[in-house]
């Protein structure tokens, strides 16, 4: 069950976030810029600076590696910061009943999309790791890439 629950989020997700980058490009005049005053001024901010462009790539190509369901754990850990800015921009700085349903959709979602991928996560989580000082690339091993 928790199989087609990840896939309907996967794309869900994935396509409201390629909308979402590609409305900038598209159609400027719809980006929303929020109701409430900080909202506006965060948004404005981002865009004088020109920040915001590079928010609107990085959905597009993170809502093309999600609906395609390719480089998931790169995704997610591109996808996270992002979205706890966008979470943050709906729960605190643009208060509503809409805003906060997108905020809380927006953080289950990402626990959804996380949850199948977590192993590839468990790893990070190192207090005192190992670090490899040599020049090998260091990948995986696998039945198609066989130790040198």
């Amino acid at each position: 069950m928790f199989k087609w629950v990840y896939h309907a989020v996967r794309v869900i997700f994935g396509g409201w976030w390629l909308f979402s980058g590609l409305m900038h490009f598209l159609w400027p005049h719809l980006q929303p810029l929020g109701d409430e005053k900080p909202a506006i001024d965060f948004t404005l901010a981002l865009m004088a600076s020109g920040l915001f462009e590079w928010i609107k790539v990085i959905e597009v190509v993170l809502g093309v590696t999600i609906l395609l369901n390719r480089a998931m754990p790169l995704s997610i850990i591109a996808l996270v910061p992002v979205n706890i800015v966008i979470i943050y921009w709906n729960l605190v700085l643009d208060t509503g009943m809409t805003e906060w349903t997108f905020g809380i959709l927006s953080a289950i979602f990402n626990i959804i999309l996380i949850w199948p991928w977590r192993h590839y996560f468990w790893p990070l989580i190192v207090w005192k790791g190992r670090a490899d000082y040599g020049m090998e690339p260091g990948w995986p091993q696998s039945p198609g890439n066989p130790p040198a």
